[in-house]
């Protein structure tokens, strides 16, 4: 019998046990890796005996319920695979220290033993500083008064943080063991040894056994979502709530607390859990329509999702206080290893001032302080209209009335919270709205329902919990089902197609505004998920402009597929030049789209001289498409745009190539010589949509390559790299792409 096994728990992510060796491995930690164990049955409830004489009484029989789990993680050697956070171990961690009794006092999985993180050093370190940063967030009173707080609120914050610390912050160190992992085998365990083969490839050893662990992700895999969500199409009005999560980190079937505030048509997101693209996919929403994002806190399943926030052409505006907003930098960069810096580069920052109204072209926020481990604001929502003012409140985490009066603490020396500050806290969570979402977690950290049954809201929601509600809890607040919408002021303007309107102005942004008027008032459809607007091969008599939703293109001649984003004209040049389409078309979403007949099309082109323009472009365009760079989440405007800014270049086979920015490969092979230090060097070989440069653009330390033709060869280069640093999915790439270089 093996004494080793394997078991594929979701795309990237393993499962290893040696039961003998007591040794149970999640290999592989993106988002939700706890809900995939769940799911697979290698995470569930079991009974306990307990031997701890204090707690017998508080248990019949002196048994516990506890979880089964892992206790050690298998680390990527990659921060991040196709765009996602790969190595996400809070909630793992979280899961063994906690539900699993291994750091609770007196439980009987409490033996001294800590969960193990495996992995190399560099990756190790990050997870120990990001898990830190989860656990504590700002942790010492000039990191907080460095947010903006005066020195006398800084104090009590700190102390409020030491009261969920226990009275002290511990270094990660204290909490887990690491085993650091290279080209040797190491010891893990009870005899069993680990080596790492390669990038993102080990071996576990055990006796006389050997398995393999591949943490690569193939060409056309994603990390995937352990719950299916259902298709919903909604209007954009003018202030509307979308219901997005209502589960948390330990939910299955649902996502974790979330909204969509659609204000004026624009989209804003509040908070940004795990597999967040999927959610607004099942809305009928592309990133790229993303305006901004609202944000509570640090904790993973309301922070895991922000690199798909960089998935855009433009960025996003990223809105919170400003200590709330360093806690998340301080977490980000450690699980990136980047400078805190860098976070600017990514989002648009935009701080609020707490307990104020701050205005935001008439939406109104007003963020507010919460109680937590790490720094969090809850948020209220407001804009004027007719009867006065229409509301929402968003209020994740927030801390029990029982937890806030076992705080009480008037010793400015001692861990706590003053009465003074928590009467206001008790008075701003109690605030009457409209419509207000609670955390009803419960436990140390989150809500309860009852606290709330005198709210004089007029529509209670119960939220961030993983249990059905009990008969007490719906009389107090109700659960509402995903994709459900509060509509707080209908809306009356045509916002679809105003972003029609923009979309094409950026397109064609010297022709008069009369001329984009008349392609607006072409037919407009709304499309549902699946629907093919554009078959291969199949010469179209219309254009489609994709206004609100994701598209997808799927070609079996190149074997490849990416989405395409609102924005994007589809069959454009097919309809000019009468030409057969590379491949499919099909909404990936609930999509509207606007469609322009061919005749009209070709006269407008024809009125506004544009066909020169067009021909110059519209074989780089198509290129670009078909690229990894540049195909996915990059709207024609953008694209049209970069085109403008490529010059293509013959070399012949041996030629030396010169470059100073972003080349990219359009037919044949070059060979890349990377000096891996002063003796060797690295040799291989790329072809067509690969490209390398542009460590000018993310600053990357990665040394220059030189670059020779391996055969005949045509290269674009962009030299003039501005345009690029401005398009966050871009520069993100270029980073994804950078981690394996080293």
């Amino acid at each position: 019998m093996s004494k080793i096994s394997k078991t594929k728990i979701s795309t990237g992510v393993f499962w290893l046990e040696i039961p003998e060796a007591e040794l149970f491995v999640l290999c592989g930690c993106p988002a939700d890796s706890v809900k995939h164990l769940m799911k697979a049955g290698k995470i569930r409830d079991y009974e306990l005996e307990n031997n701890s004489e204090s707690d017998q009484k508080h248990h019949s029989h002196g048994k516990i319920t506890n979880e089964t789990g892992p206790n050690a993680i298998l680390l990527s050697d990659l921060s991040v695979q196709k765009g996602d956070f790969a190595n996400l171990a809070e909630f793992p961690v979280l899961q063994m220290l906690y539900r699993q009794g291994m750091i609770l006092p007196n439980h009987p999985n409490n033996t001294g033993v800590k969960p193990l993180l495996i992995g190399q050093e560099n990756v190790v370190n990050a997870q120990m500083n990001y898990i830190y940063s989860g656990n504590y967030g700002l942790t010492s009173l000039e990191e907080i008064m460095a947010s903006g707080l005066p020195r006398e609120q800084a104090k009590e914050m700190m102390r409020i943080k030491l009261f969920f610390a226990f009275g002290e912050i511990k270094p990660s160190s204290d909490l887990l063991h690491s085993v650091i992992v290279d080209h040797e085998p190491v010891e893990v365990i009870n005899g069993v040894k680990v080596v790492r083969k390669g990038i993102n490839c080990y071996e576990f050893i055990y006796k006389d056994e050997v398995v393999e662990i591949d943490l690569n992700l193939a060409k056309n895999e994603t990390y995937e979502t352990p719950y299916q969500l259902e298709n919903h199409y909604f209007k954009r009005d003018y202030f509307s709530v979308v219901h997005t999560g209502e589960g948390d980190g330990w939910d299955i079937d649902r996502p974790c607390m979330a909204s969509v505030i659609c204000f004026q048509g624009k989209i804003f997101l509040i908070d940004v859990g795990p597999n967040i693209a999927h959610t607004l996919n099942a809305i009928g929403v592309d990133v790229n329509e993303v305006e901004g994002i609202f944000h509570t806190h640090s904790h993973d399943d309301h922070f895991a999702g922000l690199t798909t926030l960089i998935h855009t052409n433009h960025k996003i505006k990223y809105y919170s206080t400003q200590m709330v907003r360093a806690s998340v930098t301080k977490k980000l960069s450690s699980l990136m290893s980047i400078e805190e810096s860098t976070f600017a580069e990514y989002f648009d920052v935009c701080d609020l001032e707490f307990d104020e109204w701050n205005n935001i072209d008439g939406l109104e926020v007003k963020p507010v302080y919460s109680p937590h481990p790490v720094e969090t604001n809850i948020l209220f929502f407001r804009t004027l209209w007719e009867t006065g003012y229409a509301t929402y409140a968003h209020l994740a985490d927030v801390a029990s009335h029982d937890v806030l009066n076992k705080m009480l603490e008037e010793n400015k020396k001692k861990p706590g919270i003053s009465k003074k500050l928590k009467n206001k806290v008790w008075k701003d969570y109690l605030l009457p709205v409209q419509v207000k979402k609670i955390d009803i977690g419960g436990g140390i950290i989150h809500g309860k329902a009852n606290d709330f049954k005198d709210d004089k809201s007029e529509k209670i929601i119960l939220a961030h919990t993983a249990h059905k509600l009990s008969k007490e809890e719906q009389l107090i607040g109700c659960g509402v089902t995903f994709g459900s919408t509060d509509v707080l002021i209908e809306g009356h303007e045509d916002y679809s197609l105003e972003f029609g309107g923009s979309y094409l102005k950026g397109y064609y942004p010297n022709v008069e505004e009369g001329e984009i008027h008349m392609l607006l008032n072409c037919k407009r459809e709304l499309v549902s998920p699946g629907t093919i607007l554009l078959k291969d091969k199949e010469i179209p008599d219309h254009a489609f402009l994709v206004l609100t939703g994701v598209a997808e293109f799927l070609s079996s001649e190149e074997k490849t597929s990416y989405q395409l984003s609102s924005g994007t004209l589809i069959g454009d040049l097919a309809v000019l030049f009468g030409l057969k389409s590379t491949g499919i078309y099909r909404a990936l979403s609930h999509i509207e789209t606007l469609r322009i007949p061919e005749i009209l099309f070709k006269e407008f082109v024809h009125r506004n001289k544009l066909m020169e323009q067009l021909k110059k472009t519209h074989e780089i365009t198509e290129f670009l498409q078909q690229t990894w760079l540049f195909g996915e989440s990059i709207s024609s405007p953008v694209q049209s745009q970069i085109a403008q800014n490529m010059t293509l270049k013959n070399y012949s086979k041996g030629e030396k190539i010169v470059y100073d920015g972003l080349m990219l490969v359009k037919e044949g092979k070059i060979e890349l010589n990377g000096m891996q230090s002063n003796t060797s060097s690295k040799k291989h070989l790329i072809s067509k949509g690969d490209f390398w440069g542009g460590e000018k653009i993310i600053k990357s330390k990665i040394r220059k390559k030189n670059a020779q033709a391996f055969t005949k060869a045509k290269v674009y280069s962009i030299n003039n790299t501005d345009i690029l640093k401005e398009i966050p999915i871009i520069c993100w790439k270029l980073f994804e792409q950078s981690q394996r270089s080293v």
